[in-house]
C-alpha cells in the first residue's frame, strides 16, 4: 500500500485532536480562572532509504540522503498560563491574581489543589470556600456578626472586617498564594482546578506581591485567557489543514485504483 495513505491518515488524526484542543478553549471563553491548552507536534519516524555519506562511486559519497516521512504524531498539550483580562465584580469575597500564583484548597477526601478561580464564597461556618464547598488554605474563617460590606483584602492577603455596630477593623486572616517551577507540568483535574505532579514541582508558598508572588485585586476575578478570534483562526487553519490530509488519502486513493486497473 501506499505510505501516503498512512501518513495523510496520522495527519487527519493529528489536526482532529487540534480541533478538540481548540474546541475545549472555546467553551471555556467565560469560564474563569481558565487557561487555553496548545496542541504540539512532532514527525514520527523515517524510513531511510540511502543513507547520507553512503559511498557513490570509488571516490566519493552521497552528500544527502533519501528519506520518507511517515507522518505526524501529538507531542503534548501545553497550558498557556497567560494572564486573563481582570473583571470587576464588586463582590467582597472575589479575588484576582495579577500576575504568578495560584490559590490552594482542600478538597473531600483531604488532598490539595490549586486554582486561579478567586470566586470564593462564605459558607455556613463562615469559612472561605470556592463553588465546590472547598476550603481556602490556610483556612479564612470569618468572626460570629461580621458585616460583609466590611470585608477587604490588600494586595498582599490580609483579611479585615468590622464586626456588629463596632467600627474597629478585625484581623480576620492572610491569603497566601502558591507558585510552581514549571506550573505547565500540573495535572488538570477538572472545577478550575489543578495537582501537582512531579514536572510541576512542589509548591513554592508565599506572600502576595512578595518574592516573586502575583498580587491580589479585592473585588475582581480573572476571566478566562482564551482569544476567540485567535483560537477561530487557528481552527480555520486546522480545518484547511485536515481538508489538505484527506485530498492525499482522495489522491493515493486514486493511484491505487489506476494500479489495479491496468489490465483492463
Amino acid at each position: 500500500m501506499l505510505r501516503s495513505l498512512w501518513t495523510a491518515a496520522s495527519g487527519m488524526n493529528g489536526q482532529q485532536f487540534n480541533i478538540d484542543t481548540i474546541s475545549n478553549n472555546l467553551s471555556n471563553v467565560n469560564t474563569t480562572g481558565f487557561k487555553k491548552t496548545r496542541a504540539e507536534f512532532e514527525d514520527l519516524l523515517y524510513q531511510n532509504l540511502r543513507l547520507a555519506g553512503t559511498p557513490s562511486s570509488s571516490i566519493s559519497d552521497y552528500p544527502t540522503g533519501v528519506y520518507v516521512g511517515l507522518g505526524v504524531k501529538t507531542a503534548s498539550t501545553q497550558r498557556i498560563f497567560e494572564q486573563g483580562a481582570p473583571q470587576n465584580t464588586n463582590v467582597k469575597t472575589d479575588l484576582a491574581i495579577e500576575g504568578e500564583g495560584f490559590f490552594k484548597v482542600t478538597m473531600y477526601d483531604g488532598t490539595e489543589a490549586y486554582t486561579r478561580d478567586g470566586a470564593w464564597k462564605v459558607d455556613s461556618n463562615r469559612q472561605m470556600v470556592n463553588h465546590s464547598g472547598y476550603k481556602m488554605e490556610p483556612e479564612i474563617i470569618f468572626p460570629e456578626n461580621f458585616l460583609m460590606d466590611s470585608v477587604t483584602i490588600s494586595q498582599d492577603g490580609k483579611v479585615t472586617c468590622k464586626i456588629g455596630g463596632d467600627d474597629e477593623i478585625q484581623d480576620v486572616g492572610q491569603v497566601n498564594i502558591f507558585r510552581f517551577v514549571n506550573p505547565a507540568g500540573l495535572t488538570s483535574v477538572g472545577g478550575n482546578l489543578y495537582k501537582i505532579s512531579d514536572a510541576s514541582g512542589a509548591e513554592i508558598e508565599g506572600t502576595p506581591a512578595y518574592d516573586g508572588m502575583g498580587k491580589l485585586h479585592h473585588g475582581f476575578i480573572e476571566m478566562s485567557n482564551v482569544k476567540v478570534v485567535e483560537e477561530m483562526v487557528n481552527m480555520i487553519v486546522a480545518q484547511r489543514a485536515y481538508e489538505l490530509n484527506s485530498k492525499a488519502v482522495q489522491t493515493s486513493d486514486s493511484l491505487l485504483n489506476t494500479a489495479v486497473n491496468l489490465k483492463r
